[in-house]
């Protein structure tokens, strides 16, 4: 049998609730959590009754930005009926960002970009403390705080066709969203500070030579490589297994418990520089 008979997959799209007062956002969001526990709990029977693999499947048109944000809301590290996470895209990306005109609004509206920021914060943090597997297939380019959600994934299978990297800096933003948490312990500091420095973008099978990712695979082999994976996980004993990964983990705890909130906090300060904006302008043009 293969592994995804027993996977629950679901979409999740990403919701903007711009220009609204912040009570009507937080009802908004309420009223579509609710929805997609229940969708969860229909499609969710048969697979609990196998406990094996969550696939978390971002829906076309949205992310894995977006996917985290639902997934650490309904299911959480709790959840009794999956022992290993794989987390997908869908579509060309994995989590690629690039919506300037959004970003182009962020500068504008900072405000906006605050509530953005206290989403990634609870994403890193909710990856960090996950006790278990959580396995990337990346099918796609993954970028920004898209290659911070990829790398603190505890094992990263990658298309040969994607692409990594954090270019923040590229358009005057701080990378203070886990990416001088995570690359440093991925690949060191010279070549983090080298890669988050000039925001260059990484070929999927580069990111596996140097150690950024586990493994590049021809796109078509790539849900098969997954699925075995996830098949040798489950076969270990569960207690065992989340207490290493939970080991391994905690100087990654240490680094966000000091890193994080300062890194948040210039990114926050970043969007209200006028260069920020400048850059932003400047890529749209020359686009």
């Amino acid at each position: 049998e293969t592994i995804v008979a027993n996977c629950l997959t679901f979409g999740a799209q990403l919701e903007r609730w711009t220009g609204l007062p912040e009570e009507a956002v937080e009802r908004e969001r309420t009223a579509a959590l609710h929805a997609l526990v229940f969708s969860v709990r229909m499609l969710d029977a048969e697979y609990r009754a196998t406990k094996g693999t969550q696939f978390l499947l971002a829906a076309e048109g949205a992310d894995v930005f977006a996917l985290l944000v639902h997934y650490e809301h309904v299911t959480g590290s709790e959840d009794e009926g999956s022992d290993v996470i794989v987390l997908t895209g869908h579509g060309r990306a994995f989590s690629a960002g690039g919506d300037l005109a959004h970003i182009l609004d962020s500068a504008d509206h900072p405000e906006k970009f605050d509530h953005e920021i206290a989403m990634a914060r609870r994403i890193v943090l909710a990856l960090v403390h996950m006790e278990k597997p959580v396995v990337c297939a990346m099918n796609g380019h993954a970028v920004g705080l898209g290659a911070t959600i990829a790398l603190l994934c505890d094992i990263v299978y990658a298309s040969e066709r994607a692409k990594i990297g954090d270019p923040h800096v590229n358009i005057g933003l701080v990378a203070g969203d886990g990416g001088a948490i995570v690359w440093p312990q991925r690949v060191g500091a010279a070549r983090a500070r080298e890669y988050l420095l000039t925001g260059e973008l990484i070929g999927a099978v580069k990111a596996e030579e140097i150690g950024l990712i586990n493994r590049a695979l021809p796109a078509e082999d790539l849900e098969g490589a997954v699925a075995g994976l996830c098949a040798g996980l489950l076969a270990k004993p569960q207690f065992a297994l989340r207490k290493t990964k939970a080991l391994l983990n905690l100087e990654t705890r240490r680094l966000c418990d000091a890193l994080l909130d300062q890194g948040l906090a210039w990114e926050g300060q970043s969007v209200r520089d006028p260069a920020h904006r400048a850059a932003v302008v400047a890529l749209m043009e020359k686009r």
